[in-house]
């Protein structure tokens, strides 16, 4: 069961992950699922495929939570920030959509808190699971996008050929799977939308439970206009192929 734990394994091999696209590896580039008729390997392939992309990302992630956990410590012990401190902690604000007051730092940086963190693994594989078609969608396919994501600057995407005529919405087209995961996990960290999945894993993180796609998924209703059914899916889906899941993230 993937949860915040992240054992050594997952992330040495997050860390290779980042080392072999710096030395030119091709692993950002799509399997093409669709030409595997064998329903079982076509989805342990996609899962294999995705699942370090996935890790680096939440090794990154970590990363962040840990360098905010020292500021936050600093300023519980009565410490101002200096220069390098406040920079990285208005860079956070940025990032994660904060309203920076530089006179409150504190107050930043608690709010940061319940926004710089994981999304689970196997949350993460099952939506973009859901919302690519197993990474076969025209738009999985052509333009990198595995989770749905729209846009609304003229030519920021795909048109989606279902649009109404009165739509001014395009499908968001990335440069990279990677940039998909990473719009798609800081799309869930700051859009007020998924508050209700932020509040779940801050119940889990101040309990010390394990932060899993299962217990987060209720708070994913506003993810899709199906609501809770959507959810069911979602859950139902991690269940089904929760050993494929475990062999994808076990490293």
């Amino acid at each position: 069961m993937t949860s915040s734990c992240f054992p050594q394994k997952t992330l040495i091999l997050a860390a290779f992950c980042i080392l072999f696209t710096a030395c030119g590896g091709h692993r950002d580039k799509l399997p093409d699922l669709a030409a595997i008729d064998d329903v079982s390997r076509m989805k342990a392939t996609f899962y294999d495929y995705l699942a370090p992309i996935v890790m680096e990302q939440n090794t990154r992630i970590l990363k962040q939570r840990a360098d905010l956990g020292e500021i936050r410590a600093m300023l519980e012990a009565g410490d101002s920030p200096g220069w390098f401190q406040r920079r990285s902690l208005k860079a956070l604000a940025q990032e994660y959509e904060v309203e920076w007051d530089r006179d409150e730092p504190g107050a930043v940086a608690d709010r940061l808190w319940r926004r710089v963190d994981v999304i689970p693994e196997d949350l993460a594989l099952a939506q973009a699971a859901k919302e690519s078609g197993w990474g076969r969608s025209r738009f999985a396919v052509e333009v990198n996008n595995l989770f749905g994501h729209w846009c609304y600057q003229p030519g920021c995407g795909v048109v989606p050929a279902r649009r109404t005529a009165s739509g001014t919405h395009e499908v968001a087209a990335f440069d990279s799977v990677s940039e998909s995961v990473r719009r798609y996990m800081n799309n869930l960290n700051t859009h007020e939308r998924y508050a209700p999945m932020r509040r779940l894993r801050l119940q889990r993180r101040s309990s010390d439970k394990p932060i899993t796609g299962a217990a987060l998924a209720p708070g994913l209703e506003a993810y899709s206009q199906r609501g809770a059914p959507y959810v069911q899916e979602l859950l139902s889906m991690m269940s089904q192929n929760q050993a494929l899941l475990d062999e994808a993230t076990a490293g």
